[in-house]
């Protein structure tokens, strides 16, 4: 009896023992954030002292009438004394799937640098590459962010 005592207080222990080390319901995974999109295009060669501008503030893009699109964007530079600031476009393939081509808005860096502190410029050019209606927004890059302008603001 002492045996058969002994071993139903085992098992006993040995199941309890299990229970107890039982885990604890692993935290739902937290949502991860949306990998950006892969580029399709091909970034184009600058030109020595050319880069792209630090920060883009605004941007807008609307079709002209004999076809063709005015670009217009607001920037802000990482100093004084940048000249030649303008949009380059990059290269396609084939056309975006979603109609939505990309420039670097870029301009030529002072030989020595200008007033230090952010100096806000605006960028305007005409872009006349596809005038068969395949664009449908241009996303504007700089070194720190990117902006996508629809054609027409919509």
């Amino acid at each position: 009896m002492p045996i058969r005592t002994t071993s139903l207080a085992a098992v006993t222990a040995c199941l309890l023992l299990a229970g107890c080390s039982e885990k604890a319901a692993a935290p739902a995974p937290e949502a991860q954030a949306e990998a950006p999109k892969k580029s399709l295009a091909r970034q184009v060669q600058f030109y020595q002292g050319q880069d792209n501008v630090q920060a883009i503030t605004s941007a807008t893009v609307k079709a002209v009438a004999g076809g063709g699109y005015d670009l217009e964007a607001k920037v802000t530079t990482d100093g004084g004394g940048w000249t030649r600031v303008g949009f380059l476009p990059r290269v396609y393939a084939a056309t975006p799937p979603d109609g939505i081509y990309e420039v670097d808005v870029v301009g030529d860096k002072p030989a020595t640098p200008g007033a230090a502190g952010p100096t806000p410029v605006e960028v305007k050019s005409g872009w006349d590459r596809y005038k068969d209606g395949r664009v449908k927004g241009v996303k504007f890059i700089s070194k720190t962010n990117e902006v996508v302008a629809m054609v027409g603001g919509s």
